[in-house]
Order: C-alpha cells, then structure tokens, then sequence
C-alpha cells in the first residue's frame, strides 16, 4: 500500500513540474521583443497632445480673465447709465388707442 501511494505523489508531482515547465517554456522570459513603432509614435502623438492641451489651457485662461475685466467694466458703466438714466428720465406718455378709417377703398366690380 505504501509502494502504490508514493508511486501516485511522485506521478503527481512528475505532473506538476511538467505543466510549471511548461507554463516557463511558453512564457520565454528571456527572449526580449523590438519594441512596437506603433507603440512609440502613439507615446509621441500623447506628449504633442499633452503640450498642445496646455497651450490651449494657457490661451483659455488669459481669455477668461480678458473678457471677466471687459464685462465687469461694461457692467460699471451700465449701472452708472441706468442709475443716470432713471434720475433723468422723464415719465413715458400714456398709451391712446385710436381707431381710424381705413386709408382706401377698394371697389370690386
């Protein structure tokens, strides 16, 4: 009995590094691949990508702030208008409704 179950730990263990082996021989960690020129101009097109996106950032940023001061300045000078303009403004007239005749005649014979 003893014979037959080292018999079986050895076939399994005999397995067992035949399919390791096998998984390292098929993995072939010391084969070393040229490395993919579509890899390479995709990392180039990223960092131009990158750099044209901080450009585009530093563009938006100093447009922001130009147009926040212009609108600020035109809202200054708006209220001054409208404050100046309800001090002086005279009361609008009083809507009249008139009822005229027409301005032709036309005849259909």
């Amino acid at each position: 009995m003893t014979d037959r179950l080292t018999r079986l730990y050895v076939l399994v263990v005999a397995v067992l590094v035949f399919v390791v082996t096998w998984a390292a021989v098929a993995a072939r960690p010391w084969a070393t691949g040229k490395p993919d020129p579509r890899l390479a101009a995709l990392a180039q097109r990223e960092r131009q990508l990158r750099a044209d996106a901080r450009l585009v950032q530093q563009i938006v940023a100093v447009r922001s702030s130009v147009y926040r001061s212009a609108l600020a300045q035109r809202s200054r000078q708006t209220g001054a208008t409208r404050s100046l303009a309800a001090v002086s403004a005279a009361p609008a007239p009083a809507v009249r409704v008139v009822n005229l005749p027409p301005l032709t005649i036309t005849r259909t014979s």
